[in-house]
């Protein structure tokens, strides 16, 4: 009966994870999870499920075999959490105890003693051969090596000396470290067993062979890595790679430069209609921003401030609006935007789309996700190299690298904001007699619109920061006045001409943003 009983309980908590555990016998469950000590764990478990505030409990296999524990206990992440910070706490015990901290002190006192006995002897030399003015001056040299030499050997005593303090610091935090551990690691069992409650394919129990792995890992982690800070003459291949030799890159940056060059003149003609595309929306804007009388434009941003996000915004805009002109960045504000408009609106007319085929075709987002990974975890500064290579220097080249820095925001949110459309809204309208195309215009369009428009918010203070960047290859705008400051370390005028930059960022921020919450 009792058996039944337990059966039925553990048939529940299968099937409903989200019950409150704290009224479910997990005994056998929690004892199949853990293999091991199950019975130690069933009362930890316990305790931590049914208190929802923060509870002592402490694991002294933790504590005692750290990140090996870990290992035998398949949480690999904790594992490697583990053999950091213990490293962090050993290395410094490992320096007090078996390192020279003084040697290179003590090299350097043994070069000036040499030094210091040479020009003692030469002025001794001098003396016997009657030439006082040359003993004179090589006394007066060795009493400036004895100054460096007296301060060279307090030195020594100083290095010497924190030998201890390494030791008490390393010691303190090593016990500091292990106590948490002890803390936390029931938390990251518990975790763990939660997730496998839920997924059952998920790897539990104790396992001897995973503990001696672990084991054999940590010990020559830490053997290498303390032996690489105490040793005086660590080997060569634990300081440098062993094989990274200039008749390696050498070849293979040449190589690189002869396929740019090649590739830029056989696509000479794309990216002239490309530059040429882009620089008659530029010129539009700036048209727009630019030559167009300030008061005039001045009043549309307020009014499009107004209209959008509100009153509030409105005043800030104004006040924004207030700093760039009195202090003379109106004319390179306006310009950076039609920079940034110019990026932005490629960003989107290229981006939405994509991200509503990646959000329809798995495959199609499979491949694209590595290349907007490269695309935004690149450096931005790197991506002017290929640019100036294909486009020159200038404007357009800016916007190039522009748009390429902030593409991929739009393009993961537009997908995320779709595929988090709920499945029966779909369906229904579906079985409405919907075609796919009316179920994308209206029923997941305007569903993903926020997740659309922070993409839009996200793609544009990217393209912003990215067009400051681009003032390298000749972008202008308020970049060029950033970039001048650096040069001649005019720190006044970078702070003002970042903060222009920051109220710009501000303003176009506080406007989309508001567009779709109001």
């Amino acid at each position: 009966m009792k058996t039944a009983a337990n059966d039925m309980t553990e048939s529940q908590s299968n099937n409903s994870p989200v019950e409150d555990v704290g009224q479910l016998d997990l005994r056998d469950s929690i004892v199949s999870f853990a293999g091991m000590n199950g019975d130690y764990y069933v009362g930890q478990f316990n305790k931590l499920q049914s208190s929802p505030k923060i509870t002592w409990t402490f694991n002294w296999g933790a504590v005692l075999f750290g990140p090996i524990w870990a290992g035998s206990r398949r949480l690999w992440g904790l594992f490697c959490i583990l053999a950091i910070v213990e490293l962090l706490a050993l290395v410094p015990i490992a320096q007090g105890i078996w390192s020279d901290l003084g040697a290179d002190q003590r090299a350097k006192v043994e070069k000036l003693q040499k030094n210091y006995d040479r020009m003692i002897s030469k002025a001794q030399k001098a003396d016997d051969q009657g030439k006082t003015k040359k003993a004179k001056s090589f006394r007066k040299n060795a009493g400036k090596l004895g100054v460096s030499l007296e301060k060279a050997e307090i030195a020594v005593k100083v290095a010497e000396s924190k030998a201890t303090g390494l030791i008490l610091a390393g010691t303190s935090f090593f016990l500091v470290i292990k106590l948490l551990m002890g803390w936390w690691a029931n938390y990251a069992y518990e975790r763990h067993y939660s997730r496998w409650r839920v997924d059952r394919g998920i790897r539990s129990g104790f396992s001897w062979l995973l503990g001696f792995g672990a084991g054999i890992s940590v010990a020559v982690i830490y053997g290498v890595t303390l032996y690489r800070f105490t040793a005086l003459e660590p080997p060569d291949f634990l300081l440098d790679f062993p094989v990274a030799r200039p008749d390696v890159h050498d070849p293979l940056a040449a190589w690189i430069d002869v396929k740019f060059d090649a590739f830029s003149r056989t696509m000479a003609d794309f990216f002239q209609v490309v530059s040429r595309g882009i620089k008659i929306i530029l010129d539009a804007l700036e048209t727009v921003f630019v030559v167009t009388p300030w008061p005039v434009v001045m009043t549309v941003i307020i009014a499009t401030a107004w209209r959008l996000a509100g009153p509030r915004i409105a005043i800030f805009t104004v006040s924004a609006i207030a700093y760039i002109a009195v202090l003379g960045y109106w004319e390179r504000s306006m310009a950076t935007i039609a920079l940034l408009g110019t990026a932005a609106l490629f960003c989107m007319v290229v981006g939405i789309p994509l991200g509503v085929w990646f959000a329809r075709s798995n495959r199609a987002y499979t491949f694209g996700r590595p290349v907007l990974d490269f695309m935004q975890t690149m450096p931005a500064f790197v991506y002017l190299i290929p640019v100036i290579a294909f486009f020159g220097t200038g404007k357009v080249p800016g916007i190039v690298a522009s748009i390429i820095f902030g593409l991929p925001p739009i393009v993961r949110l537009t997908n995320l904001g779709l595929r988090q459309v709920p499945t029966d809204v779909k369906e229904a309208a579906l079985a409405f007699g919907a075609t796919k195309y009316q179920i994308l215009r209206d029923v997941e369009v305007p569903l993903a619109m926020p997740s659309i428009l922070t993409g839009v918010n996200q793609t544009i203070l990217f393209c912003l920061s990215a067009v400051v960047i681009a003032s390298l290859i000749g972008a202008k705008g308020l970049g060029h006045d950033i970039l001048v400051a650096l040069q001649y370390a005019a720190k006044g005028q970078g702070v003002l001409a970042g903060l222009s930059i920051l109220f710009c960022a501000m303003v176009i921020d506080r406007i989309v943003q508001n567009t779709y919450k109001n």
